[in-house]
């Protein structure tokens, strides 16, 4: 047995209003895409257009949105890095693909 690293990214957003949102995301553009989704439904904007969401946007978005009630509202986009345990058969699988192309 031996072990690879994933990423992954969690979102947690809320307020006073209920439940927190918590999601995770295999990669960090879809973890930012979502914060700036979730705080323009919460702020009642409209949905942004098809256009690419960066960390910068969303953090300045989600900082706004927090700063208009900074002791009710929260948000948080966290980088993990998960150790997956493979299995030796696994190994010797993608060796065989890494070979055969």
């Amino acid at each position: 047995m031996s072990y690879d690293v994933v990423s992954a990214y969690t979102l947690v957003i809320g307020d006073d209003s209920g439940e927190p949102v918590v999601s995770v995301h295999g990669s960090a553009a879809e973890a930012w895409r979502e914060l700036d989704r979730e705080v323009r439904r919460r702020s009642r904007m409209r949905p942004r257009p098809r256009r690419v969401v960066d960390e910068e946007s969303a953090t300045r978005l989600a900082s706004a949105w927090r700063a208009a009630d900074p002791d009710t509202r929260f948000w948080n986009v966290t980088a993990h890095r998960l150790p997956i345990l493979l299995p030796v058969i696994a190994r010797e699988a993608g060796a065989v693909a890494a070979r055969a192309r």
